[in-house]
């Protein structure tokens, strides 16, 4: 799983996580039951935020089905979101998955650069984005917004001289599309602009995070980023993320909504929290730095088909399954588990935070 909002169990009221976690697995009980236990590869955090802000802006309620026990809630059934929202996240994610897939391939990524191993992704890849788009269309929603998206990236990556914020523009053109469609699909046309707005300054936040989170890999490994390739140091990143975040919460306020409260935790409180823990966790990138200071880095494993097998093994299991060279292996069982949750906080508290104007979600608080 990945994405940059990832709430912790400790710091969000039990309703809104319980809430959050039927539209997670709402997500990837879709991609399983449509294309496959394979797409759920890609069932991921932030994806999973269209579900949610379908069902906000709907009179009633997402329809619930019964999931039966899964290792990701500790072998536990759960109510479980079954809904357009739910279709709708999971093309976007087939699609972006495709995308992200597709580019590794391209550029010979690690072990993508091996034959076997880029034939195979390439081959999946090509069958995710048709499986989104096939999706996408049921649910009345364009996937060239999407697609034009990834092959604009490309070309604007391969040109000198373009702006940070002119190689963010498709990314923010893909997510604002995804986004602006969840009212299509809830009936609130007034909601269209605002959420254009969110999704806009969502995938900006986005690709700014990814590009912070891969600077250092990126730069010994020669891959290109987006900060090196416009010039642009740690501090005008935080300021463009900063600045993003303003927007977002201006423009979460002016959405009609039905249900708010895990909107507003999702996309105000989390999101500035995925900055923070973004640019606080990031090593030093100056290149005047003491070059003999190593930053510790978890055994990357052999790659290849053996790493891509046991990469798979580990997601399908919810973590469960560890490598050999995997330095949760060693943790007991509910340790190794990649429960959504807390991402190592140290004593993480202020729960009712995610509740502005008072906790009235019914937990113990």
């Amino acid at each position: 799983m990945f994405g940059i909002v990832r709430p912790c169990r400790h710091g969000m009221c039990s309703g809104l996580f319980k809430e959050w976690m039927a539209h997670l697995c709402g997500l990837c009980l879709t991609l399983r039951d449509e294309h496959g236990h394979a797409a759920r590869l890609v069932t991921n955090y932030d994806g999973l935020i269209v579900s949610v802000l379908v069902e906000a802006q709907s009179v009633a309620a997402a329809p619930r089905r019964r999931a039966s026990a899964c290792l990701l809630r500790g072998l536990k059934g759960a109510d479980v979101v079954q809904a357009e929202g739910a279709r709708l996240a999971a093309s976007v994610s087939l699609i972006l998955a495709a995308a992200k897939v597709g580019d590794h391939v391209a550029d010979r990524d690690g072990m993508y650069g091996r034959p076997l191993v880029g034939a195979a992704a390439g081959w999946v890849a090509a069958r995710w984005a048709r499986a989104g788009s096939r999706t996408a269309a049921a649910v009345g929603f364009d996937p060239g917004a999407l697609t034009g998206a990834v092959a604009r990236q490309s070309r604007l990556e391969s040109t000198p001289g373009v702006g940070l914020l002119d190689l963010t523009a498709p990314t923010e053109a893909a997510v604002s599309a995804a986004f602006a469609h969840t009212a299509v699909l809830a009936g609130r046309p007034a909601n269209r602009a605002p959420l254009e707005e969110i999704g806009r300054l969502f995938g900006r936040l986005a690709h700014l995070l990814d590009a912070v989170e891969d600077l250092s890999d990126d730069r010994a490994s020669g891959r290109y980023n987006p900060l090196d390739a416009t010039g642009t140091d740690l501090a005008t990143a935080r300021r463009h993320c900063d600045d993003a975040l303003l927007g977002v919460r201006l423009a979460v306020a002016e959405l009609e909504l039905e249900r708010r409260r895990l909107v507003e935790a999702l996309l105000v409180r989390e999101l500035s929290q995925s900055v923070t823990r973004t640019f606080a966790t990031t090593p030093s990138t100056d290149p005047s730095a003491d070059p003999d200071e190593e930053t510790p880095r978890q055994d990357p494993g052999p790659g290849g088909l053996l790493g891509l097998t046991c990469a798979a093994a580990t997601c399908c299991t919810c973590g469960l399954y560890r490598a050999p060279w995997d330095e949760e292996r060693e943790k007991g069982c509910l340790g190794r588990c990649d429960c959504p949750g807390c991402d190592g906080c140290d004593g993480c508290d202020g729960c009712c935070d995610c509740c502005p104007d008072g906790c009235d979600c019914g937990c113990d608080c």
